[in-house]
């Protein structure tokens, strides 16, 4: 049961933000509007201060992180006309409202968090640790909206203070490495004002180890290989985080706030819950929309029980039983043919199941006979719209994943490199991979990478990897294929999901447009290459 007093706080403190937007004149009539706060009411105690910070968690990515995978080769986005479809055929525009989106919900973060900077030193308090605790907060908060900026557009306005919207029509692009340097300002000030750990009644908040894993991932998409090894190894240090027990789990209402979890958006069944079940789990699971689906790429990518890709002769993989002596987090990770659902019955995919999951039996059910499985719990089958688990955006794995390939690509192949890799790889009860004894900044390079798509699939990672790394040539263009059955006659067939091809334009898809809205308010925003 959630019973943590950040949980049921955050939520009061939405109406905060409310206090930059707009504010009385006093030479009106002196009354006291009903619909928002007012800031001669405002910023009088500790409390304000607590309910303001609060309120800048709102502005997190939740779900939507899984929508960066379904434009990427890991999953794919299944109805053809929803938005989101338009960028993995790389039909879409500056005019697109998932990019203006990401842009907004950034910005409207930046926002808030630069108006509480502003007036936090208001409240009259003698607790500068508690001050300094909710400015590091919003830093790390801040940081964290402007390091996902970079990532999917590259050069943006720096906006480090409230303006006006006179002010906001000149605003011009910040260069990319000065937006890295301010993320890394910014995380370094962050770590050194939050606490290591929380009691019970604060979990959910960023600490010093979610602004040093952040910062890890920040230098590793800016290509800054030493310093994000140097983060991620003091988040190892802090000596506070380990790998959960079990993948299988690692998802579900039991092990919220575990000990692997850096960082994660915070829901409550009932007061601000988010739609994750609905959105995800097969058509029969209540007419559940698979909104995004997993791909046969991502399937293939899983290594058998004995370490081997599927493609090596000696693995023993059987197309005719695909599943079978695979590494265990694919089945943890999607459904798979004869997967029990949440509902009690059995997941048959195969277009002659004659089931609500047949691929072909609706535009909603799964077009490649694959549906995501993580943050699909039973709890939330009966209402799946209103589902209270928490979504986590950052955990151990991944800065472990951080550190390995941070020293691979120094070239700093010791010791310690292979360790990061096999405690993800075999350091649950329920994971038991082959430990890698590789030594080749090549081959060490190619089990990083395969690591991090299949330990983080659906986490929203794989579209900043493939932008890093140039691979959207190779992985991004073309059909997209899904489960492999036996037809009538027993010969195998592999499902090709219709209207999906792919198409990736080296010469402009490695960065967003800047939003077209944007531009028309101010011309002074320069749009990115070849869009």
């Amino acid at each position: 049961m959630k019973t943590n007093t950040f949980k049921h706080t955050i939520y009061a403190g939405i109406a905060v933000l409310t206090l930059g937007l707009a504010s009385c004149d006093s030479g009106l009539l002196e009354t006291v509007p009903n619909d928002r706060l007012s800031e001669d009411l405002f910023w009088k105690t500790e409390n304000d201060a607590k309910l303001a910070v609060n309120s800048l968690y709102t502005d997190l990515d939740s779900t939507t992180a899984v929508t960066w995978d379904g434009i990427t080769d890991l999953a794919h986005t299944n109805q053809s006309f929803n938005v989101a479809a338009y960028i993995e055929a790389g039909s879409y525009d500056a005019t697109s409202s998932v990019i203006y989106d990401e842009w907004k919900r950034a910005y409207r973060g930046i926002r808030g968090v630069n108006y509480f900077l502003e007036n936090v030193d208001k409240v009259p308090s003698t607790n500068a640790a508690l001050i300094n605790q909710l400015k590091g907060e919003a830093k790390a908060l801040r940081a964290y909206h402007y390091l996902k900026l970079a990532g999917l557009f590259g050069p943006v306005p720096l906006v480090t203070s409230s303006i006006s919207i006179d002010e906001g029509r000149t605003l011009v692009n910040t260069p990319v490495e000065e937006i890295w340097n301010f993320v890394e300002k910014e995380l370094t000030e962050a770590a050194a004002l939050l606490p290591t750990t929380y009691g019970a009644a604060d979990k959910g908040r960023f600490t010093k180890g979610a602004a040093l894993g952040l910062l890890a991932r920040a230098d590793l998409y800016a290509g800054r290989y030493q310093k994000a090894a140097d983060a991620a190894d003091q988040v190892i240090k802090l000596g506070v985080y380990g790998l959960y027990d079990s993948y299988e789990k690692l998802y579900s209402y039991a092990a919220e706030n575990n000990k692997e979890v850096l960082l994660d958006k915070q829901y409550l069944k009932d007061v601000y819950q988010n739609n994750v079940f609905n959105l995800l789990a097969p058509y029969s699971q209540k007419n559940a929309q698979s909104t995004y689906v997993p791909t046969k790429a991502l399937v293939d990518t899983y290594e058998t029980l004995e370490g081997k890709k599927i493609t090596d002769p000696s693995s023993g993989y059987d197309p005719a039983k695909p599943y079978a002596n695979r590494d265990p987090r694919l089945k943890f990770s999607v459904f798979l043919e004869g997967d029990a659902l949440p509902s009690g019955i059995t997941f048959q995919p195969r277009p002659t199941s004659t089931t609500a999951d047949a691929i072909g039996s609706t535009y909603i059910a799964s077009t490649t006979g694959f549906n995501i499985k993580k943050y699909i719990n039973t709890e939330d089958f009966a209402n799946p719209t209103n589902s209270g688990i928490n979504i986590i955006l950052l955990r151990y794995a991944e800065v472990l994943l951080t550190y390995a390939e941070a020293k691979i690509e120094l070239g700093q192949t010791d010791a310690t490199v292979l360790a990061a890799i096999n405690q993800v790889r075999n350091g649950r009860t329920d994971v038991k991979q082959p430990s890698v004894t590789a030594t080749t900044q090549a081959a060490l390079r190619d089990i990083v990478r395969r690591e991090r798509t299949v330990e983080l699939a659906f986490e929203g990672q794989r579209l900043y990897d493939i932008r890093r790394w140039k691979i959207g040539e190779q992985v991004m263009n073309g059909p997209v294929f899904g489960i492999t059955y036996p037809d009538a006659t027993g010969k195998l067939v592999t499902v090709q999901a219709a209207s999906s091809d792919r198409v990736f334009d080296a010469g402009r898809h490695y960065l967003w447009p800047m939003p077209q809205k944007e531009r028309d308010l101010n011309p002074n925003l320069k749009q990115n290459p070849n869009w």
